[in-house]
């Protein structure tokens, strides 16, 4: 890294330089990821060790203000910083890339709330899910608020939750989809994510009854969706990052991270793998294999492509003051889901030529194949509503199907 790459005139660091030096962060915390990866598994919670170095190289407050003793670094950042994570282990990938985003969302609700997060607590991590699976009625002061939250991922790690919930009036009547923000400890984590995938990070579910929430903690999902945050108007252009785009895109970094892991073992090993029941001595020599691999290749490119592309347009959105139409947060949402099923292409291809032994319990290809496969079905990224919201935009039809835009 050049001076000029990393300093402006002043001699301060600039954008590219400190994200570069995150990335760096994360580059270097691999071996630990791929040394505790099967601890992670076998225990289905990353190993404490784990979280400590995340924590240590800055990931959880990447999206955290300054003010708060934050990096309030960028979309592009995390995805990037993900992005490497996911090449040492995609639950480690997750659950970093989960508490740094939802510190930022926790970031979009009245400044008394953040306060109470972050004022008390600048390592405060926050988890969530977004889905409106509890129920609040409204109380002197706020809401009263139950429900079962599946799944929320880094659970075990988080000190407050935001979890979706439809707000009743005093009739009955649902006047509001709405994510709240409780602390932990007033919440119950029940034992649920038994998976083939993704195991380390310990998505269980939040339980919780008749738990107060008052109203500076409530965030308006659909308000948030149009760009409305009750937040205080503060000189921070990245909390007022497209809402749907933010929670998508960050999804798919650790699919990147696994994909391109993936496809370096594949490469590696055909140098000296031999390819059964034909003449060749070692699958590199072989112009099927090449040609698979160049595929597999190629459409990891496409998924970066598709990805960076969508990430720099929220950053550029946010930063210069801009607000993307529902049209942009459409194509968005479609490239979300589009690069995630191009990176389970790769990883099938991949798997294709490297053949049965990919599944082994001691090769590595299992577990970013399984990894891969539950990541990518996240309702984020699940490509037919992507691909429906944006077509739908292309045609004029002003029928919407999902706030998550």
């Amino acid at each position: 890294m050049n001076s000029k790459s990393s300093q402006d005139e002043t001699g301060v660091p600039s954008r590219n330089g400190i994200r570069a030096e995150h990335v760096r962060r994360a580059i270097a915390l691999q071996p630990l990821l791929r040394e505790e990866a099967g601890r992670g598994e076998s225990h289905r919670v990353l190993p404490v060790e784990v979280v400590d170095a995340l924590a240590g190289a800055g990931v959880f407050r990447l999206l955290t203000p300054k003010r708060y003793g934050g990096h309030e670094t960028d979309l592009r950042t995390l995805t990037e910083v993900s992005e490497a994570l996911g090449e040492g282990d995609g639950s480690a990938a997750w659950v970093g890339m989960i508490i740094a985003v939802t510190n930022w969302l926790a970031c979009l609700f009245p400044d008394k709330a953040q306060e109470e997060v972050f004022g008390a607590d600048p390592d405060a991590r926050v988890t969530g899910v977004a889905a409106p699976m509890g129920m609040g009625e409204r109380v002197p002061g706020g809401w009263r608020v139950s429900g079962r939250w599946s799944f929320n991922s880094g659970a075990p790690y988080a000190t407050w939750a935001a979890v979706g919930t439809l707000l009743k009036d005093e009739s009955g009547t649902v006047v509001d989809q709405a994510l709240v923000l409780i602390p932990a400890s007033e919440l119950t984590v029940e034992d649920t994510w038994h998976t083939a995938g993704m195991k380390a990070t310990a998505s269980n579910t939040l339980f919780g009854r008749n738990v107060f929430v008052p109203e500076h903690r409530v965030l308006s999902v659909p308000a948030a969706a149009e760009g409305v945050y009750p937040r205080a108007s503060l000189d921070e252009t990245l909390y007022s990052s497209a809402f749907g785009p933010m929670l998508l895109l960050c999804l798919v970094g650790p699919l990147l991270g696994l994909g391109k892991t993936a496809l370096n073992v594949a490469v590696e090993a055909a140098e000296e793998k031999p390819l059964s029941f034909t003449v060749h001595g070692r699958q590199a020599d072989s112009v099927g294999v090449q040609i698979q691999l160049a595929e597999a290749a190629l459409k990891m490119e496409t998924a970066r492509l598709h990805t960076y592309q969508a990430v720099d347009e929220v950053d550029r959105a946010a930063s210069s003051g801009s607000t993307l139409d529902y049209a942009a947060r459409t194509h968005i949402r479609a490239r979300a889901g589009f690069a995630a099923q191009h990176v389970l292409e790769a990883v099938g291809t991949v798997l294709n030529v490297h053949g049965a032994s990919s599944f082994a319990d001691a090769n590595l290809l299992q577990r970013v194949w399984r990894d891969a496969n539950v990541a990518a079905r996240h309702a984020g990224l699940v490509p037919a509503v992507g691909l429906e919201v944006y077509g739908k935009s292309l045609l004029g039809i002003s029928e919407r199907v999902s706030v998550m835009v």
